[in-house]
Formats: structure tokens, sequence, C-alpha cells
């Protein structure tokens, strides 16, 4: 019986762990997603909601009291729903794909029930060898050289996203640096990369410190299909070092963000060691393709390099976010990034017999992020994966052939994976009616809720990028994208042809 206090308090809800109510609330939310999935090809892909929106649906106060699972639903179908941009549809081709699949959601399931943080080895024992284990999998089906394996004396670990990868890399470069050359001279440190790169290292070299005035993004030429040349990393080099700089760290690329270029990485390391600097390889979108043996030579030359990393979120079925980095030398991390106060302090650690990955990242906590790719390698097996990987290359392959065999259009850069860069060919040789001309196009094709697609400017020139990725995507959604594509440019020419026409 309550005590007297208790009288007139409204009964109280479950326990936030009762395992009965989670049963029965999981299988609703399962039904739930599996319905989105189910119809997700019929939501306009790009969100049509304003900025703002949500406020106007929803509250402006939390609730005082509970309110059940089924009106939580209501409104995400209602409200939530119709504001997402729709990045699993069949329809999607923008940015990279987000790959999900049925293990890559169970795992996730899985590794937030169990709800551990696995900073070192002794708060979860488990998290941190079955990650070990998993990127050591993972690097031998893309056959890295053994020194990045934790066979070979090397290791790997799951960071969050690239940006996390590139500045924990960066950091440790710096650091080992200025061990060497003094902590007092971060001013004359240098960070290389192409004009292509991803932002993601501008950015971690404003954190770790790093000039502005000491950040490269070295100029690719179109001849080169964007690929940074060794002669100009060369001559760059040089004239930093003639100034009194130190080169610190090359950035390099597989699968550009813009164009999916590739760096000729043998070239680009050679290069780098005459000088001692860190390389990085950011394989982010493209590394997932090199488990098929075709496209594993886009990553030759990396055993010259110190750090690789790619996303398994992109293209390799495994829900955000799970960037897999490997490292030839790990002590670099941990030298860096490795913080040891006495209530971590435990008799494992100090043993030198476990991995703390704790040291191997930017954060503290971490989650159990490779029980879902564990179970993507599992459940589907490395024939499978490259099988998905393929279909997705000749899905590109059949929208590039339609571009190709259409003379108002062009591919403008090589297709190495599977995005598309191509463009609607001007009626005159102006570079930027051309751009503004197909900034209509993409703008007219996103309009039609049919397809998403993005854009780049490569070279100066404005293209339209169609990357194939996402899990649900079939030849019929590429062929109906391409009559879209179509359908809006053949308006376009008409209302330009009659503009001029009129002018005349």
């Amino acid at each position: 019986m309550g005590s007297a206090s208790d009288v007139g308090l409204p009964n109280l809800a479950p326990s936030p762990l009762d395992p009965e109510e989670f049963r029965r609330q999981a299988h609703m939310m399962v039904d739930f997603i599996a319905d989105y999935y189910r119809n997700v090809s019929e939501y306009p892909v790009l969100s049509r909601v304003s900025p703002g929106y949500l406020r106007h649906c929803l509250p402006e106060s939390a609730p005082n009291n509970p309110e059940p699972l089924e009106a939580i639903l209501d409104d995400v179908r209602d409200h939530i729903i119709p504001g997402i941009t729709h990045w699993q549809s069949p329809n999607y081709f923008a940015y990279f794909p987000s790959s999900g699949s049925v293990a890559g959601f169970l795992g996730e399931m899985l590794g937030v029930g169990l709800n551990v943080v696995g900073f070192n080895w002794i708060s979860s024992p488990a998290a941190t060898e079955l990650e070990g284990i998993v990127m050591d999998w993972l690097g031998k089906l893309l056959n890295l050289p053994k020194p990045f394996l934790f066979s070979g004396g090397g290791g790997g670990v799951l960071q969050g996203t690239t940006c996390e990868a590139i500045l924990c890399t960066l950091v440790a470069a710096r650091d080992k640096a200025l061990t060497r050359i003094g902590r007092d001279r971060i001013g004359v440190l240098v960070v290389y990369s192409s004009d292509q790169t991803h932002c993601a290292l501008k950015k971690a070299a404003q954190i770790a410190g790093i000039h502005p005035d000491n950040i490269r993004a070295l100029p690719t030429r179109r001849s080169d299909a964007f690929g940074l040349s060794a002669k100009t990393l060369r001559a760059a080099v040089a004239a930093d070092v003639v100034a009194g700089l130190v080169p610190l760290y090359l950035c390099t690329t597989v699968g550009t963000t813009s164009s999916t270029a590739v760096d000729p990485l043998r070239e680009l390391c050679e290069v780098a060691a005459e000088s001692g600097m860190w390389v990085h390889v950011d394989a982010a979108y493209a590394g997932s393709a090199c488990i098929c043996p075709e496209f594993r030579h886009f990553i030759d030359g990396v055993e010259g390099a110190d750090s690789f990393s790619f996303n398994a979120h992109k293209w390799f079925f495994t829900t955000l976010d799970c960037c897999c980095l490997w490292v030839k030398e790990p002590k670099h991390l941990v030298n860096a990034l490795s913080t040891n106060p006495e209530y971590l302090r435990n008799v494992v650690t100090e043993s030198k017999k476990v991995v703390d990955y704790k040291d191997w990242q930017i954060a503290l906590s971490r989650r159990f992020r490779s029980l879902k790719l564990w179970m993507v390698m599992r459940s589907y097996g490395a024939s499978n994966l490259r099988k998905f990987i393929r279909s997705h290359v000749s899905m590109a392959e059949l929208f590039e052939g339609f571009v190709n065999e259409d003379k108002r259009f062009e591919v403008v850069v090589p297709r190495n994976f599977a995005t598309v860069c191509f463009r609607l060919l001007p009626s005159v040789g102006v570079v930027e009616a051309a751009n503004a001309m197909n900034k209509q196009l993409l703008e007219a094709v996103n309009a039609t809720g049919k397809v998403y697609m993005t854009h780049a400017v490569v070279g100066g020139i404005y293209v339209i990028r169609f990357a194939v990725g996402a899990s649900l995507t079939e030849m019929l959604n590429v062929r109906a994208a391409w009559a879209v594509v179509k359908e809006r440019a053949e308006a376009l020419l008409l209302s330009e042809f009659n503009v001029h026409a009129a002018a005349v």
C-alpha cells in the first residue's frame, strides 16, 4: 500500500527497461519501419517542406504525462516522414549512398539494445575484441598490406565519420613531427591535398592548429581526370622546404566527392616519403568497391601510406555511422590521443596486452559499432557483398550508356565506380551559360519529386552527379531517372529555343 504522499498521483509508466513492454513496442516499431520501406518509393525523394515547418506541427513544450507509442508514431507518419529526404529510396541518386540492409539494421538494434560503453577493454571486453577481429577481416577483404592489420603490427578502429578519421591521423602526424622539431614550431607545418579533396581535411587542419596559410589545396586538371599529379605535389613541397616550412601530411583520395577521381597513390607516396610526410588515404566512398578484385587496383600503392579509411555506411550496407580506419603504427594515435586518469586505471590496461580504443579516437565514450559490421559480413558473405556492389556499377554503366547515346549530353569525367558526372551540352561554347542551363536542368529534375540528384563543379564545369548505391535501386529506377532527365531537358531546350526565336 502506498504512503499518504502517494495519494492522488497518476499511475506511473512502466519501467524504462521493462522487457515485456519493450517486446510489445519493438514489434510495433519494426512493423512501422517495414511498412516505410515497402512504400518508400511512393514518397517525393527530396523533402518539400519549408524551413521551420515542424514547429507549427508539434507542441511548444514537452508533455507532462506519458503518451502511447501509437500516438507518437502517428506524429512520425504525419509530420516527420514528410520532412525526410529519403536516402533509402530506390530513386535516390544524390551525394553518395547511405546504403542500408536488414543485417545492418539488426546489428544496430543489437548494439543499441546492449548499450555498452566500450571505451577501454575492461569496460566491455567483447566490444573491443570483436572490433579488432572485424577490422582484420575487412582489411583482408580489401587485401590491405599486412602492416595495416593487428596481425602485422598495425590495427583498425571504427570511427564515426571520415572527418574523425582525418582529424585523428592528422593530430597523430602533428605530434609525431613536433616531438622531432619542437612543440613551439607548429606554425611551420604544412598540410597537402588536391583541390578535389573533401572539406573534412580543412576542418581537421583548423582544429589541429595548422596555420590557414599552410593548408595547400593543389590544382588538378581535367587532362589528369582531376587526380593530383606527383609533379604538382613535388613542386609545392620543394617550394615550401626552401621557404623553411615542414611538410607534415598528405591526404590522398580514392573516389573524390565531386567526381570520384582517383589520386595516383604510388607516385604520391613516393614524393611524400622524400620529406617524411604522413600519408592518409581517404577512400570514404570507393573503398567498399575495392573488395572486388577488378577495383582493387585503385588502391595500388597503399603500402606506402600510413593510414587508410573508408565509410562502411556509404556503400557497404552498414548503417550510419561506421568509418573504418587502419593505421600502420597505432602508437602515434595513442601518443597523441591518450589520457590516463586514475579512475580509468586497471590491471589489464597496465599489462599492455589489450587495446583501449579510447586512445584511438577523439571522444572517450564509444558505441558498439562492430556488431553491425560483423553482422553484415556474416549475413551476406564476401561473395554477395561483391555482387551488390557490382550490380550498382552495372546500373551506373546503363545510365552512362544513355548519356553517351544522346548527343545533347556528355559524360564530363571518366566513370570509375557507380557515379556518373554528366551535363547537357550548350548550344554555344560559353561555360557560364552552360553551367546556368545545367543548374536549371537539375532543379527541374529534382522538382518532379521522382528522383533526386546533386551537382558538383569540376574544372569550372557544372556537372550533374548520378550516384547509384541505394540498396533498393533496380534497373527500372535507372531507366525512369533517365526518362525524367530527358523530359526536363527537352522542355528546357524548347523554352530556350522559343526565347531565342522571339528575340530574333
